[in-house]
């Protein structure tokens, strides 16, 4: 419960950790604003999953678990074949898909809904300036209004505004793993229908794949990986994305040309490196990090989980505080840093595994991944690495209508 402490938090991004804090943090008394910089919710992007009793027992907890099971994919069986498709490698749904995998746009807005009685959003604004001061932390706004939060919570990704305004540039705390990755829609031309999961064609350092779309059937969406050293390049220009992708897999055969079309028509790319946070402290005064932009990793480092999770340890230890932010934020970062950096070391082998550097590689992953008992074992571990004992806070009788 909210004690002498100011209520009033301020949390940077609108995808999953910030609805999700935005949700506990209502429920426990506090006025939430959230702002995002993006016009309205971000639809579409690739499936994410939660796996284990920690991450559903907080799904739970905020009662959204059913509505999850009911979006759910039911999984996404990944199958690598070569240049004439034929199967080299066949991996299961839960493999990829955990407990419950649901497209990440659908876990945003049933997020996003949940957490609607509790907080106000600002869409197409972000923050251009913070400033701390005793008692509170004055911000300025990109359209130039200003406010006075007691406390802000950057839970705006790997690429984090409010780190880079109140930790330091960047560089400081983002690394390159050696690949990056893209997807985007495009038309179903393979027929690859519901359930099927995906279909991945492997060259040398490259991943070239293509998936369902559950929701329409006419719809497919690509995913492409290719290892790089870092690239400098507009993250605002879609073109130049395109550019970059479309030269890193020129020369393929398969089904690549096919996919490469549909990438110069696509409306959205989502285009980013596979690169990891590493952030010393997670607070600093009245600000903190949560998700991603405390300990992310862009893919396979389970960051969907864990910022649910860390969401509700957050709020909980915040209404536990009282007046004192400070110890809340301690404790917070020591309950939940050592779980983080556990899942996260995953997505330091997810470029590797998705793309081997060379035929050898590919050989080799194909024929260990091949043995169910290697697969069973690394579900196993990867369920070991989710695994939190989560206390349970108490929520006031009365909530915000």
């Amino acid at each position: 419960m909210v004690g002498i402490m100011g209520n009033k938090v301020l949390i940077s991004g609108a995808s999953i950790a910030g609805p999700a804090l935005a949700h506990w943090l209502g429920r426990h008394g506090f006025e939430v604003t959230v702002v995002e910089i993006a016009p309205g919710l971000r639809e579409g992007g690739q499936a994410v999953d939660f796996r284990g009793d920690t991450h559903l027992t907080v799904l739970e907890r905020m009662g959204v678990l059913d509505d999850l099971r009911r979006l759910q994919t039911g999984g996404s069986p990944m199958h690598f074949v070569d240049e004439d498709g034929r199967t080299q490698l066949q991996l299961p749904a839960d493999f990829a898909g955990g407990d419950i995998e649901v497209l990440r746009g659908d876990l945003a807005r049933v997020l996003y809904e949940h957490s609607l009685p509790y907080a106000d959003y600002l869409f197409g604004e972000s923050i251009a300036a913070l400033r701390q001061r005793e008692d509170g932390v004055d911000v300025t706004f990109r359209s130039g209004a200003t406010r006075t939060f007691d406390l802000v919570v950057g839970a705006d990704g790997l690429h984090s505004n409010v780190r880079r305004l109140a930790f330091g540039p960047e560089e400081r705390y983002v690394s390159h793993l050696g690949y990056y990755a893209a997807t985007w829609s495009l038309p179903n031309h393979l027929g690859v229908g519901f359930g099927e999961g995906s279909v991945g064609y492997n060259a040398p350092g490259r991943l070239a794949a293509v998936g369902t779309d559950n929701r329409d059937p006419d719809t497919a969406r690509a995913f492409f990986v290719f290892a790089a050293d870092p690239l400098v390049y507009d993250r605002h220009d879609q073109e130049q994305q395109k550019a970059i992708v479309t030269e890193a897999f020129a020369g393929l055969g398969w089904e690549v040309p096919r996919l490469l079309e549909g990438l110069r028509d696509a409306d959205e790319l989502y285009f980013d490196s596979i690169s990891r946070a590493d952030v010393p402290a997670w607070h600093h005064g009245r600000i903190a990090l949560v998700g991603d932009a405390a300990c992310g990793a862009t893919i396979g480092g389970m960051g969907t989980g864990t910022g649910v999770v860390a969401a509700y340890v957050l709020a909980g230890e915040l209404a536990r505080a009282g007046d004192d932010h400070e110890g809340a934020f301690a404790r917070y970062e020591n309950l939940l840093r050592a779980y983080a950096e556990g899942c996260q070391k995953g997505g330091d082998r997810t470029g590797r595994f998705l793309a081997p550097g060379s035929r050898f590689g590919i050989r080799m992953r194909n024929r260990m991944l091949s043995r169910r008992r290697i697969l069973d074992w690394m579900l196993k571990e990867g369920k070991k690495a989710t695994t939190l004992e989560l206390p349970d806070y108490r929520l006031p009788t009365a909530t915000r209508p």
